[in-house]
């Protein structure tokens, strides 16, 4: 009965624990991961539950493919834990500028250099003609490994270059334009698409393109639908909601700094 015994560290432990197992959860809930993610935790478990019970040679078996599965497990859920790092390195980061900002610790000296009224307006006349457009707004990781799928710009940012762009007669209508601090940098540019099983049906490439470059980078999206001129704004591979363009112009901005 020693396991009874709990010091303070030991229910630190199991909190932290049970926040990872938390998170990872939420990062593979909806997808095709879950599955085995939750299949794991049942093993793990009663691999556990064999060492604590002696049960000495099915505690062995599952040890050795605890041990063995874990390669496995760097190929399985490759691209979560590319986002789980990604999440770690650069969100969390900011949350945490946000926190010590709102005590003073930090002086922000951050201005934003993106032109947010003229982005939102462009939306808001596209989505008037329904034209559809999916622009995407850089933050602290690079877009490069997608620029190149795309044409390479350098035009300073305003209303009517956006709309021009996505005329549906101009040739460079189709994919994602990429927004980097207060220029165009590429268009055409081709998204990693998501294959989350929970977006609903109705929404079509541009949205699952805005959720997959979302839920793999830090980047921003915005999504007109040329079929209902509805605006989506996407971010951490989530819908976020809003009630109107003024509001959406104070997310960007505060997701921006």
């Amino acid at each position: 009965m020693d396991f009874l015994n709990l010091r303070i560290l030991d229910i630190v432990d199991i909190v932290f624990v049970a926040i990872l197992l938390y998170y990872l959860y939420k990062l593979v809930k909806g997808t095709v991961a879950v599955n085995i993610f939750i299949g794991i935790v049942i093993v793990y478990l009663m691999w556990k539950l064999t060492e604590l019970l002696q049960m000495e040679l099915l505690s062995s078996v599952l040890g050795e493919f605890i041990g063995v599965g874990m390669f496995a497990l760097i190929v399985v859920f490759q691209q979560e834990i590319r986002k789980f790092l990604l999440m770690i390195g650069s969100t969390n980061f900011t949350q945490r500028r946000k926190f010590f900002r709102q005590f003073k610790f930090v002086k922000d000296d951050t201005q934003i250099k993106t032109n947010l009224n003229a982005i939102v307006k462009a939306c808001e006349a596209m989505a008037r003609s329904y034209t559809g457009a999916l622009i995407v707004i850089q933050k602290s990781t690079k877009l490069d490994f997608i620029k190149i799928s795309g044409d390479a710009m350098n035009i300073d940012l305003n209303q009517p270059i956006i709309e021009s762009v996505f005329f549906k007669n101009s040739p460079l209508h189709d994919g994602a334009m990429i927004i980097e601090d207060n220029k165009i940098t590429a268009t055409r540019v081709i998204l990693p698409v998501s294959n989350d099983r929970s977006i609903p049906l109705r929404f079509g490439l541009r949205h699952r393109a805005a959720v997959g470059i979302t839920e793999k980078t830090d980047a921003l999206a915005l999504v007109v639908s040329e079929e209902n001129g509805q605006i989506s704004y996407l971010k951490d591979g989530e819908f976020v909601i809003f009630e109107d363009t003024n509001e959406l112009v104070n997310k960007l901005r505060e997701d921006l700094t």
